[in-house]
């Protein structure tokens, strides 16, 4: 199974939404708070946009099909029993405010 996810992710990191597109060109390299961030990665059963290791934090940039979704709830909810703080944005608030977003997060981690 984890192979299969690792499969998954390097797939879905060549196939990315231009909203998460546009997201990792202003998380990559440190950009935000000299963050190590990663795009795509496979945490548990579980495939999220972006993560960042320390601190413990996932970054979803997501489409209107995941409005009310149940799905993404219970993931959230297993994420955070691992540690994890779960962000998530619209992918029109990633294009019409993307340094909006970027300090939502600097403000999160306690750095904005």
């Amino acid at each position: 199974m984890r192979q299969v996810l690792k499969t998954r992710a390097r797939s879905m990191r060549r196939e990315l939404t231009p909203a998460e597109r546009r997201l990792w060109s202003a998380l990559r390299g440190g950009q935000v708070g000299g963050l190590k961030i990663r795009r795509q990665v496979p945490i548990g059963l579980y495939i999220v946009d972006f993560a960042c290791h320390s601190p413990r934090l996932v970054i979803e940039c997501d489409g209107g099909q995941h409005a009310d979704n149940a799905y993404d709830a219970e993931r959230d909810a297993w994420l955070s029993t691992r540690g994890y703080r779960v962000l998530r944005f619209w992918n029109n608030e990633v294009n019409d405010n993307l340094e909006g977003v970027c300090s939502a997060i600097l403000h999160v981690i306690g750095k904005g």
